[in-house]
C-alpha cells in the first residue's frame, strides 16, 4: 500500500474570499445633513449609519470636572435582517445584546480620546444598522471613529476646542474558526456556523481595547487563539489604513 500525504489546500470561503481577506469596505462621509459627523459604512453587505452629534453638557457624574464624555447608542432597524426585528422601544427595554454593543462602542472611542480637551460636552454616537450580514458591531466601531473625527473637526473649525483630541486611531473586525480554519471578517452565514467566534478592537499602535471570544461549538486551543489574533491585527491595520485614506480625501 502506497504512503499518502494529506495536502492542506486552503479552501475558498462562501463568498470566494481567502481566509485572510476582508470584505470590501466603502464609506460615504457627511451622509446625514444635520449631524456634525456622519458616515454610511458598508462592509460587504453589512451597512451601518454612524452619526456623531455634540451636546453642550455632560452627565451629572462629570459636572464641574472640565472634561467631556462620549457615549453610544446602537440599534438594528426592523428590515435589517431576514425576519423583522422588533424595535427595542416596542419591547419596553433594551435587550442585552444591544446594551453590550453600545457600551463596547462607547468604550472603544473613549479609549482614544483625551476627554479633558473636549470641555464639558458630550458627543453622542448613534449607530443604526440598516442591513446586517455579520460584523455589525465591528463595522459600527470602525465607522463611528470616522464620524467622531468629523464631529471633532467641526468643533475645531468653529473654535470650540483648540486642537484634535484624538490620541490614536481605532478599528475593529471579527475573526473565527469556520470549518476548522481561522478566518477574518465573517459574513452572517460563516458567523452563525462558526466553531469559534471572536471580535477584536485595536488601536493603530497595536494596543488591544477589547477581545470578545467564545467557543461556540467547541473549546479552542492557544495555537488557534494566536492565529486569530494575528489575523485580526493584520486586518485591523488594513482597516485603519483605509480610514486614513478616507479622511485624506
Amino acid at each position: 500500500m502506497e504512503n499518502s500525504e494529506e495536502i492542506n489546500v486552503e479552501k475558498k470561503r462562501i463568498d470566494g474570499r481567502e481566509a485572510h481577506e476582508l470584505r470590501p469596505i466603502k464609506v460615504t462621509r457627511h451622509f446625514i445633513k444635520h449631524a456634525q459627523g456622519s458616515v454610511l459604512i458598508e462592509v460587504g453587505d453589512t451597512k451601518v449609519i454612524c452619526t456623531a452629534m455634540v451636546e453642550d453638557k455632560v452627565p451629572p457624574f462629570l459636572k464641574g470636572q472640565k472634561k467631556g464624555w462620549i457615549t453610544a447608542e446602537y440599534e438594528m432597524i426592523p428590515g435589517s435582517t431576514n425576519t423583522r426585528k422588533s424595535r427595542d422601544r416596542n419591547r419596553g427595554k433594551i435587550d442585552g445584546r444591544t446594551m453590550e454593543i453600545q457600551r463596547l462602542i462607547g468604550r472603544s472611542l473613549r479609549s482614544v480620546i483625551d476627554l479633558s480637551m473636549l470641555g464639558e460636552r458630550t458627543i453622542w454616537i448613534d449607530c443604526d444598522v440598516i442591513q446586517a450580514d455579520g460584523g455589525t458591531r465591528t463595522a459600527a466601531i470602525t465607522g463611528s471613529f470616522l464620524a467622531l473625527h468629523d464631529a471633532l473637526s467641526d468643533l475645531i473649525e468653529k473654535g470650540k476646542i483648540k486642537a484634535m483630541p484624538i490620541t490614536n486611531f481605532v478599528a475593529a473586525t471579527s475573526v473565527g474558526i469556520f470549518e476548522g480554519e481561522a478566518i477574518v471578517d465573517l459574513c452572517y452565514e460563516e458567523d452563525s456556523n462558526a466553531e469559534v467566534d471572536m471580535n477584536m478592537v485595536m488601536t493603530e499602535t497595536g494596543e488591544i481595547i477589547e477581545i470578545q471570544g467564545t467557543g461556540e461549538e467547541r473549546p479552542f486551543k492557544k495555537e488557534e487563539l494566536q492565529k486569530m489574533l494575528e489575523l485580526g491585527e493584520a486586518s485591523i491595520k488594513k482597516i485603519i489604513a483605509f480610514q486614513k485614506g478616507t479622511l485624506q480625501e
